[in-house]
């Protein structure tokens, strides 16, 4: 027996796996806090350290929020063009005429530091609670175009509620407007009778895209849940939509929703005047990032500056945020608001699964003595958003912020909130961890007193239409509704 055969070959093999095992730890912890928040660092060193070969690989395929490097020199060019336009553009309220709350201001600065966008006065916004309402409005805008219409939604599906948009699509085209379409591949995919909507866009003639398509076999690649979820509609330039409604049936097509009953409950707005500038802005972004195609005449041809509505006062300000920009647009947004909060805070979000600076945010609020009320589903379609959102109930209800349930069997969808009576965000953001760090999203801020009236009725609807809860009935809980949140909130993290 020589040398070879004499070696302990299991003692090696399990010495190999432990020296291996070992290196992919002290290597993770190099690695993974790196400019990572401290939560989610600690998620991840968790779940590699705990089953190694899932946990590494898991952080392979999700691990990195960050977009190819060519997408990311496209939004920078963008904001690029943008800033130039909204330069020399008379409409935009510079940070010293900006008249509102002292602190306002700063926020505007803000936003505009953030996303490129300027405060654009003279602006007429509608509001539209009714999910089919919507879509007959869209359509109706679709109809009355004369140059181009751009349509961008997280979710597009060719069905009987979204039958008449797409026949409004193809009437325009035969008018010989020009239609670009986006739409978010993933999203698409998983929804019922995708196969079909893609043939009736084929059929219509329009020019339409993916959204973040993941095709490796194209060398189309980037992390696979970053996603982008934002809805707007442009036409002409003079007329836009946006806000939280997807362009499909209100049960998403699915057999589940519908065996359940579920419906969404949406919002979307309407908006005349120099801001929908901004929203053509972000759909040429997302064009240019999808097609290679930029629009280098978009300033001349595209976009002739709307006329400011004499009878409105409302100034709007488009805050782009995700991936592609450095920070946390919406994020810092939404905590520069709620801290300058001053006597109410209303808050609309399906998926509340706030960081540590919204949680910090609502206890300064309240502290100070400020009312605050969020309003949620009492049931969830997706089970770990659900749960982890549910994880927080207990905190959020003794720092005295009042959660209202909309009731069954509908999906609150919409989201939004208000802050005092002058200044409220609508738009596709979520609060949750998902729309700050991996979806791309779109918010407007308002300020305006008549449109957070407005918004203020549409809550005080959903108020008529949910249940409080309490925090004595939320500790009654049983343990394993418990168990399954606060699991579900450590996954929450794995950004």
């Amino acid at each position: 027996m020589n040398w070879f055969e004499r070696l302990d070959w299991p003692l090696i093999g399990a010495i190999t796996l432990l020296v291996v095992d070992m290196a992919i730890r002290i290597v993770a912890l190099f690695v993974v806090p790196r400019n990572r928040k401290p939560t989610a660092g600690m998620a991840w060193l968790l779940a590699i350290f705990l089953v190694p070969t899932a946990g590494i690989l898991l952080f392979l395929v999700i691990g990195s929020r960050r977009l190819p490097r060519k997408r990311v020199r496209k939004q920078n060019e963008i904001n690029r063009l943008i800033a130039e336009v909204a330069e020399g553009n008379e409409l935009a309220i510079t940070r010293d005429a900006v008249v509102g709350p002292p602190w306002l201001s700063n926020v505007v600065a803000l936003g505009q530091n953030l996303g490129a966008q300027p405060l654009l006065g003279g602006n007429a916004v509608a509001l539209y609670l009714d999910y089919a309402d919507s879509i007959a409005q869209m359509a109706q805008a679709v109809r009355a175009a004369k140059k181009y219409v751009h349509v961008q939604f997280y979710i597009l599906a060719y069905d009987s509620t979204t039958e008449d948009f797409f026949a409004a699509m193809a009437e325009a085209v035969r008018r010989d407007v020009v239609v670009r379409v986006l739409l978010d591949h993933v999203a698409s995919v998983r929804s019922p009778g995708s196969i079909r909507t893609y043939r009736k866009l084929d059929d219509i003639g329009v020019e339409w895209s993916f959204m973040l398509p993941v095709r490796p076999w194209r060398g189309e690649y980037q992390r696979p849940d970053l996603r982008n979820h934002r809805k707007i509609l442009v036409v002409d330039g003079r007329v836009g939509f946006m806000g939280s409604q997807n362009m499909i049936d209100s049960s998403y097509n699915k057999s589940r929703n519908r065996r359940r009953g579920l419906h969404w409950k949406d919002l979307m707005v309407r908006v005349e005047g120099p801001v929908v500038f901004g929203l053509n802005a972000v759909f040429l972004g997302d064009w240019y990032s999808e097609t290679d195609e930029l629009l280098v005449n978009w300033v001349s041809d595209l976009w002739e500056p709307p006329e400011r509505h004499l009878d409105s006062h409302l100034e709007c300000q488009v805050v782009p945020s995700g991936p592609g920009f450095a920070t946390e647009n919406n994020l810092q947004l939404f905590v520069s608001l709620l801290y300058n909060a001053r006597d109410r805070i209303s808050i609309t979000s399906p998926y509340f699964v706030p960081d540590s600076s919204i949680m910090h945010a609502l206890q300064a609020a309240t502290s100070r003595g400020v009312a605050v009320e969020l309003f949620v589903s009492e049931i969830g379609d997706q089970p770990v958003v659900y749960h982890a959102q549910r994880s927080y109930y207990e905190e959020i209800l003794r720092a005295g912020v009042r959660i209202f349930m909309f009731r069954p069997p509908y999906i609150l969808h919409s989201k939004h909130f208000t802050i005092d009576d002058s200044v409220a965000v609508i738009g596709s953001s979520n609060m949750d961890q998902r729309s700050f760090s991996l979806n791309m999203e779109v918010s407007m801020m308002v300020h305006g007193e008549s449109f957070v009236r407005e918004l203020n009725e549409v809550s005080d609807w959903y108020r008529e239409n949910s249940r409080e809860l309490t925090l004595q009935e939320w500790l009654a809980q049983p343990l394993r509704s418990q168990l399954l949140d606060n699991l579900a909130r450590l996954t929450s993290a794995l950004q």
